[in-house]
């Protein structure tokens, strides 16, 4: 099974769901360093609807650039360009199979998906 996480090496969470996934047999993981290879607002629409969650839920609305660019009043669309454009504002990790999308946040919830 292949696995796709959209990964900060400086995260924990996103340190320990990577952990989970390369020591589960038979999974081949695909690292995607979110903040150097930012998804597509498009990209984001879709790993969200896969999960089950809203753009919404998959912000960092605790990040000081999330209030100074107002999203708190946002639409979806808005906060998914936000978070396209300013890839630190994507709560992480995403990890992506064939199973669907979880937000390892706890990092046990990407088992859901193995």
């Amino acid at each position: 099974m292949k696995a796709t996480i959209w990964h900060n090496p400086r995260c924990s969470k996103s340190r320990q769901a990577l952990a989970i996934l390369e020591s589960t047999p038979g999974v081949e993981v695909e690292r995607i360093e979110y903040l150097q290879s930012p998804p597509t607002p498009a990209d984001l629409a879709r790993l969200y609807a896969r999960a089950g969650i809203s753009p919404r839920e998959g912000l960092r609305k605790g990040e000081a650039l999330a209030k100074e660019l107002g999203l708190a009043a946002a639409s979806d669309d808005e906060i998914l360009a936000a978070m396209a454009h300013h890839p630190i504002l994507i709560e992480r990790p995403l990890v992506e199979t064939s199973k669907g999308v979880r937000l390892g946040r706890p990092p046990e919830n990407i088992r859901e998906i193995l």
